[in-house]
């Protein structure tokens, strides 16, 4: 038999050939492995940002409808503070007008604050105390035929009509100027007040070629008396005339003095509602 010898250095060579055949096709999958992995994670990369994009713009839109939303509040809290509305029956007011009561109220007597259960009761307690230290009725309290009562947002001048009219007259005696003029002073004092002038009679009857029952008196009166108040400057817009007649008497028609009392002009001054809160003020 023929033996064939091999030289060494060619098994060494033939071995190191396989050997770098077999790393380099792992290499190989490597690469593509690595190079899949590759893609695979820019696609989920390039995915993410678009889905961050998304969640940036979303946030972005949430900043712009707080920001709104913010100016909204600003804008509501600036008009709750100038605010006084009505719902209902209930009176709701302002922040501003519900720190000026609390003022006013702290000056007002303890026995007359005891007496204040509701919000209205409170409201009406600080408007009557600042329209008494602000209008100044001292020039007209010197006589008895006049009487002056504030009550809640209510101011009443009642007035006998001995110091206004004659007997069975409805023009305004001269006499009676000076007074008119004090009351055009009270009226003017307040202008967030509407004015209501009331005529009122005794029982008695009157017919005459001026007037023809105490419907007529009351109401000529009282017209009579509206006209030489927006002479001494009280706009005519505020006024409004009326008459009662005989049928609310404040005493007895059944005597001389009780007649008297009921011959009567009653001013009647109350706030319009869109003012109100101004009536808290100092």
């Amino acid at each position: 038999m023929r033996k064939f010898i091999i030289p060494l250095g060619l098994i060494v060579v033939l071995a190191s050939s396989c050997v770098s055949k077999k790393k380099y096709a792992e290499l190989e999958q490597q690469y593509k492995d690595t190079h899949g992995n590759l893609q695979k994670t820019t696609l989920q990369k390039e995915e993410l940002e678009a889905k961050f994009a998304k969640i940036e713009k979303r946030v972005e839109n949430y900043n712009q409808k707080i920001n709104s939303l913010k100016n909204v509040n600003s804008g509501l809290k600036q008009e709750n503070d100038i605010k006084l509305d009505m719902v209902g029956n209930t009176a709701v007011i302002s922040n501003k007008t519900r720190e000026r009561m609390r003022e006013t109220l702290a000056k007002v007597d303890a026995a007359d604050l005891a007496e204040a259960k509701t919000l209205k009761d409170s409201l009406n307690l600080a408007i009557s105390y600042n329209l008494k230290n602000k209008m100044n009725t001292s020039d007209l309290n010197n006589s008895d035929d006049i009487n002056i009562d504030i009550d809640q947002t209510v101011v009443m001048i009642s007035v006998s009509d001995k110091l206004l009219f004659n007997t069975a007259s409805y023009r305004v005696k001269k006499g009676a100027y000076s007074l008119v003029e004090k009351l055009a002073n009270v009226i003017n004092s307040e202008p967030s007040m509407d004015v209501m002038i009331e005529g009122h009679t005794d029982s008695r009857t009157i017919n005459n070629a001026s007037v023809q029952d105490n419907w007529d008196l009351s109401v000529i009166r009282s017209t009579s008396l509206v006209r030489e108040l927006i002479k001494n400057g009280v706009d005519a817009k505020r006024i409004i005339a009326s008459g009662r007649g005989e049928f609310f008497p404040i005493s007895d028609n059944d005597n001389k003095d009780g007649r008297a009392k009921n011959r009567r002009s009653e001013i009647i001054l109350s706030p319009k509602l869109d003012e109100l809160y101004n009536l808290i003020k100092e």
